[in-house]
């Protein structure tokens, strides 16, 4: 099955887990995306092979940014009607506090979405959504529309 396929059936049932499985590095971290009518999440499962700091304990600096990133990806794909996977031009996060060794929460914000450019806000919690472990702001290169014949 290809993305488009994947993409359609999980928009249809509502069931994202196949187009998680599509894309290695979510697989690996065992990423959940959850959509309750509009409003689109994404959860990271703990599990023991994401502490980077065994000493804390602390879940891994790349995995929180990791699952930062492809949240925003799978954000696009979900908000969009492009069945094309949207490009990471540049992306950076804050850390501000260390992450303990349980689930981890997503939630995503639209700062400008242009043509060709997405721009969004993503900020990772585990307690409370107003206690960030970790923000993400990054920047998406979409598929330009094509343009019909006969259009300006």
């Amino acid at each position: 099955m290809n993305l488009n396929d994947v993409l359609t059936a999980s928009r249809a049932s509502r069931d994202w887990t196949p187009l998680v499985d599509l894309i290695p590095y979510a697989r690996f971290l065992n990423m959940r995306i959850e959509v309750k009518g509009d409003q689109f999440g994404a959860s990271l499962p703990f599990d023991q092979k994401l502490i980077g700091n065994p000493v804390l304990p602390a879940l891994h600096g790349g995995a929180i940014g990791g699952f930062l990133e492809c949240t925003g990806l799978f954000y696009l794909l979900w908000h969009m009607d492009s069945a094309d996977l949207p490009k990471t031009i540049n992306f950076s996060f804050e850390f501000l506090r260390s992450g303990r060794p349980e689930d981890v929460y997503a939630n995503v914000f639209m700062v400008k979405q242009g043509q060709r450019v997405a721009h969004l806000r993503i900020e990772a919690w585990q307690s409370s959504p107003d206690k960030p472990i970790a923000i993400g702001h990054g920047n998406f290169m979409l598929k330009p529309a094509t343009v019909s014949e006969g259009s300006p």
